[in-house]
């Protein structure tokens, strides 16, 4: 039972050291995810203040002309 232990405990040592090694480029990954979903975010905002405003110019050019 304790060589069966043994060897678990060394996968376990295994994976871990698996998973630190691979940790910078996780975390590079995952600033490059999340610097796109920021750019994406703010076109959306973009595009919806600049609908927002030209249906705002939109009613008032209305509004002069009535």
């Amino acid at each position: 039972m304790g060589f069966f232990s043994f060897l678990v405990l060394l996968a376990i040592a295994y994976l871990v050291w698996r998973v630190t090694d691979q940790l910078p480029d996780l975390i590079f990954r995952l600033s490059e995810i999340q610097r796109d979903v920021a750019e994406l975010r703010r076109r959306l905002n973009e595009e919806q203040t600049a609908g927002q405003s030209s249906e705002a110019a939109g009613t008032e050019a209305e509004a002069a002309q009535d």
